[in-house]
């Protein structure tokens, strides 16, 4: 029977960042080397190819004749088709709807809907279906612009839009029918608890009793020794006060058809998945199971990854925590290697082939020299090598700090084989940041990201997630951002915005 592995397998990018200057570190830095050959092969057959197209929609530029005069609104067409995100209707044809119970006037949150469900038209606090979020909001001139996203040779302007997010008027569910669950998959992350009370604090609003946790990740489902959690406010009204996640986390689990049996049994007919890629695949395919079987399920994922990188959105949630608490390890390194002869401080931050956290923390910062990433190659050795630069800073400066994502190490045997000792100073906060509770911004995107996955859900939509696109919160189709990881631009303006901070020069 397929496993849920090989379904979450299927995110390893077509194409991955330029990996070739991770390469020059095998001689002394020990890298991120993929446990799973199929995976190793792939990066090896795709290591010399360039950085991948910035959107699903670059890639789908590729198939456009532009000589056609219509060619923009055939664009147009695909793109919006592309993004049209599944509803219940498409398979379940009478299904109708009901008027919303979610209200913020005059409504206790667990109110009973005996006498009939109230219509709250006079309140204009919900969001039409047709409402749309333009995803890109820049108009390059030229493809030659810094951080240009073009689709053709003089980068026309075709307007691209995707689904608001927020409570609709009409819901597919009625809450006394309903059992949600919710499932935390993957490492640890910021934020988790957060979103986890979110959910069930909205839920419960639109008027849900049964709320479930599922222990340790998709496994949960399969286990007959892990007990699903009741949830209720009061069971999460403190959790975002730490962090971790109140449910557990796993990695892998069974069968996509077992977790469909598993939900089934139980009566689950809301599904909330918080993950990254490899999660959003098997949430996928588990909707897909679903309509294969019409079921009347809701599956919706929000995204986590702390590495940011998840395609469209703004950022994931997470993400600025671990810049913040990146701080105290630079800062760190900083006072070690200025208080010491010759002192280098190399702190390594998660970025396994996206570098976000590494360059946006040492701009916050101030404190790096350098920033290394893997979307931008680089050499060791070599009179424009690393190292050169790093005897350069010793020597003008005494000392230098060094931000690298996923790989430093053995720097200061260099240094003793040149004649030239240096005082190295390693820092791997890696697990103490994953840790931690989510500061206010992120606790601010995952209450948004938690209760507009329940709107939804109960809006009738699956086979979606969550995320925020030029500062709007959006409903996406999972297929579209799961694709490949996004990864830094090496000519965005951010990239830029770090090599002015640390000064640093190209090492190539």
């Amino acid at each position: 029977m397929e496993s849920l592995s090989p379904a979450i397998g299927v995110v390893v990018p077509a194409r991955v960042p330029h990996f070739s200057s991770l390469r020059t570190l095998t001689p002394l830095l020990p890298i991120w080397r993929p446990k799973s050959n199929r995976v190793r092969r792939r990066i090896r057959a795709h290591a010399e190819n360039t950085r991948p197209p910035s959107s699903a929609a670059s890639a789908a530029a590729a198939a456009i004749d532009y000589s056609d005069p219509s060619w923009k609104s055939k664009f147009q067409e695909e793109f919006e088709s592309r993004y049209d995100i599944p509803h219940l209707t498409d398979v379940i044809h009478d299904a109708v709807p009901i008027p919303s119970t979610f209200c913020l006037r005059m409504r206790s949150p667990t109110e009973d809907f005996a006498d009939g469900y109230p219509s709250d038209e006079k309140w204009h606090g919900y969001i039409s279906n047709n409402d749309r979020v333009l995803l890109k909001v820049i108009k390059y001139s030229s493809p030659t612009s810094a951080g240009a996203e073009c689709i053709d040779s003089d980068c026309t302007w075709v307007e691209q839009w995707v689904h608001r997010a927020g409570p609709r008027e009409k819901i597919y569910f009625k809450p006394e029918e309903v059992k949600a669950a919710i499932v935390t998959c993957g490492g640890l992350c910021p934020g988790l608890n957060d979103v986890i009370r979110q959910i069930v604090i909205t839920l419960e609003i639109y008027g849900v009793k049964k709320i479930v946790g599922i222990p340790f990740g998709y496994r949960g489902f399969a286990d007959k020794d892990l007990r699903e959690m009741p949830l209720s406010r009061n069971v999460v009204q403190n959790a975002h006060l730490s962090g971790g996640s109140l449910l557990g986390v796993s990695r892998g689990g069974p069968s996509v058809s077992d977790i469909v049996d598993s939900m089934e049994e139980r009566g689950v007919n809301m599904l909330f998945v918080l993950g990254g890629n490899g999660t959003h695949a098997g949430a996928n395919a588990i909707h897909n199971e679903c309509r294969k079987r019409r079921l009347r399920v809701a599956v919706v994922g929000v995204p986590k990854t702390i590495d940011n990188d998840i395609l469209l959105m703004d950022k994931t949630f997470g993400f600025d925590t671990a810049v913040e608490e990146a701080q105290r390890a630079i800062n760190s390194a900083y006072i070690e290697a200025h208080s010491a002869y010759r002192g280098i401080g190399i702190v390594k931050l998660m970025g396994r082939s996206s570098g976000f956290i590494a360059m946006h923390a040492s701009l916050a910062s101030g404190q790096i020299d350098i920033c290394l990433i893997p979307e931008v190659p680089f050499n060791l050795r070599g009179p424009h090598g690393v190292l050169s630069h790093l005897k350069y800073l010793l020597g003008k400066k005494g000392s230098a700090v060094v931000c690298i994502a996923e790989g430093a190490g053995q720097i200061k045997r260099y240094f003793n084989e040149m004649g030239t000792p240096a005082d190295v100073k390693y820092i791997d906060p890696t697990y103490m940041i994953r840790a931690v509770r989510a500061n206010a911004s992120d606790g601010i995107l995952c209450a948004v990201l938690g209760q507009n996955a329940v709107h939804g859900a109960f809006a009738g939509y699956s086979g979606i997630t969550v995320g925020i696109c030029n500062t709007h919160y959006v409903y996406l189709p999972i297929p579209e951002v799961i694709s490949y990881p996004r990864v830094v631009d090496p000519n965005s303006r951010m990239w830029h915005r770090c090599l002015t901070s640390t000064g640093q020069p190209d090492f190539v």
